[in-house]
């Protein structure tokens, strides 16, 4: 996969397709395959006639791994997703982000709107103001050695997914105590990008679209039916309402 260079930091990204740009900003612990390639939303969106840019933030994927906590706010890797549209000469693109990838498309849409065409968030409604749980057994779940002594359902859930995606676990763990930087409802209110958002009725950890899409000038809701967090990426609901609300531009 092609790389480029954010801030000293080397990171990937696929760049498939031809057409309309939109750039994919996977979740915490994922990747831009696991994320993007595997259910099925490169092809889907190729053959919609986009052309789909997908980046590996930094300590996921093929992308450098870095285990200083300071390294990994949602703002600094929203910066990474401007180099990368700046790396492709892309003046703006669509943007959509799933969970901590939704976080990401924010900040790139709240400091960086010319940018944005449409902004999706995915896998994350009233979660990006008030939060979406403590990180802190997410993070010793990571860093334990002794799998056994997890006892936490979220944080085991967490080491399994990194386990099966054979992912750094130090550096996912740097991650998380960085990356859930919550964002105001100030902030979000003056949000110029057209946004949808996407939430699995099932999603324990996204919070309310609703309560979110409420809060944003100009948005509107997909329920993605009897999904929860980890298995909504994928649903056809949710792609249909997405390339419904880019046909829209």
């Amino acid at each position: 996969m092609p790389q480029f260079q954010s801030e000293n930091v080397t990171l990937s990204y696929l760049d498939e397709g031809a057409g309309e740009p939109i750039l994919l900003i996977h979740g915490f612990a994922s990747n831009k395959m696991i994320n993007w390639v595997n259910p099925g939303w490169v092809q889907t969106l190729t053959g919609a006639g986009y052309r789909v840019i997908a980046i590996d933030n930094r300590g996921h994927g093929e992308s450098e791994k870095l285990y200083d906590p300071a390294l990994y706010s949602a703002l600094t890797m929203s910066e990474d997703a401007r180099a990368l549209l700046d790396h492709l000469e892309i003046e703006s693109a669509f943007v959509m982000g799933y969970s901590m990838g939704a976080r990401i498309s924010a900040f790139l849409s709240l400091n960086h709107p010319e940018r944005v065409r449409r902004v999706v968030f995915g896998g994350l409604g009233s979660g990006m103001i008030h939060g979406t749980g403590d990180p802190e057994p997410i993070i010793k779940a990571l860093r334990t050695d002794n799998v056994d002594e997890i006892r936490h359902v979220v944080g085991k859930s967490f080491r399994q997914f990194a386990e099966q995606t054979g992912s750094d676990r130090m550096a996912l763990a740097a991650c998380m105590a960085a990356s859930r930087q919550k964002i105001s409802e100030e902030e979000l209110c003056g949000l110029k990008v057209p946004a949808l958002v996407a939430v699995g009725t099932r999603d324990a950890i996204a919070g309310s679209a609703q309560d979110l899409a409420d809060i944003l000038p100009e948005a509107r809701v997909c329920d993605i039916p009897g999904r929860d967090h980890m298995v909504a990426v994928g649903d056809k609901v949710f792609k249909k309402a997405v390339l419904e609300f880019l046909s829209e531009y």
